[in-house]
């Protein structure tokens, strides 16, 4: 595992704002259309730069779907007329959405926190394994790859580590989008339309594959819990205008 410490004062999120105001937390119910999601993501982004709308981390589920990164390659679209494909201006390559996954968009102005875009993934992989370890889960980040895996043992087998969850972010203006995607339940086999963020040498996993009998709710609660760790205070707040129920 690798130590990615922020070395901020004990006691302090490690990638809090400089003046403490809260981040809205808002989780949709349903499933939202990833046009109409990334629609309300831009908008809100844009908001937060002209200093007309606070921070929001946005929870939801999408209907099946593939998105490509700036860095996907065509040939890791393996089964093209499977799901609808959606091209997208976060970093990365391939990725799955689908029901029993949950996304967190993360729309937070790096400017009044830090405007370090390489300890914002950090502290995005931070959250998350500060969020597994809250349901006993042992995650790590590993060099050259980007996102959180876990180890999985056999006995006579040699390790396996398979990934657990994905990362792709924009920053505009010095304004946060796209975030995290966390493996509850999802259907793991549709992760095999594609070559998961280009690595083909490792597999996929979730919470229930690993055995935890967890719910949405309970993963909601420790990604709320561990983001109060990370980045600093949350207040309930409404999904973005136009991010649907």
């Amino acid at each position: 595992m690798i130590d990615r410490t922020l070395n901020l004062p004990a006691g302090a999120p490690v990638f809090g704002r400089s003046d403490g105001a809260p981040c809205g937390w808002a989780v949709s119910e349903g499933r939202i259309d990833y046009p109409q999601a990334v629609a309300a993501m831009e908008a809100r982004a844009g908001a937060i730069a002209r200093g007309e709308a606070s921070e929001l981390v946005w929870l939801l589920e999408h209907p099946p779907l593939y998105t490509a990164g700036v860095s996907a390659r065509d040939a890791d679209l393996l089964d093209p007329g499977r799901f609808p494909v959606f091209r997208t201006g976060r970093g990365g390559q391939f990725t799955y959405h689908g029901p029993g996954q949950r996304v967190a968009y993360v729309m937070l102005d790096l400017s009044a926190r830090r405007q370090d875009i390489r300890a914002f993934v950090a502290a995005l992989e931070s959250w998350i394994l500060a969020a597994l370890s809250r349901l006993a889960v042992d995650g790590a980040v590993r060099e050259g790859r980007v996102g959180v895996w876990v180890d999985r043992r056999s006995p006579g087998a040699p390790v396996r580590e398979d990934k657990i969850a994905a990362i792709g972010v924009k920053v505009r203006r010095w304004v946060s989008f796209h975030g995290i995607s966390l493996n509850v339940e999802p259907d793991l086999a549709h992760f095999s339309g594609i070559v998961p963020c280009g690595q083909t040498e490792h597999g996929v996993t979730s919470l229930a594959d690993l055995g935890l009998t967890c719910t949405m709710d309970d993963a909601d609660e420790a990604l709320r819990q561990a983001f109060r760790e990370v980045f600093g205070a949350l207040e309930p707040a409404q999904p973005p205008a136009g991010g649907g129920p």
